[in-house]
């Protein structure tokens, strides 16, 4: 599946989960393995990506960002607190190529 299947069907699930509870923004959990700035272009092209199908960030989708900065073993706390916070899903970027 590529990347713009895959938002597709992303937007599409935060849509359905969300039926129904318009005034409440829908939250999606963004979980990297490197730092924040290492990451900015997948970021970027992930908000664009969501932007197309009229997602837009602090408008009507909110995103909790979190960054291992370079550390896997902090990636299983980072998800955790992501359940923690309800997330509807989590995207899991991948490492550096």
């Amino acid at each position: 599946m590529g990347r713009r299947e895959f938002i597709t069907v992303l937007a599409g699930a935060v849509a359905w989960s969300t039926a129904g509870r318009a005034q409440q923004q829908p939250r999606i959990g963004y979980l990297s393995p490197v730092t924040s700035s290492a990451d900015a272009p997948r970021r970027e092209a992930f908000l664009r990506g969501l932007a197309e199908h009229g997602y837009i960030e602090g408008r009507n989708i909110l995103v909790e960002w979190r960054f291992a900065d370079g550390v896997l073993g902090h990636l299983v706390p980072l998800a955790a607190e992501l359940v923690r916070l309800g997330v509807k899903v989590i995207v899991a970027a991948g490492g550096a190529r």
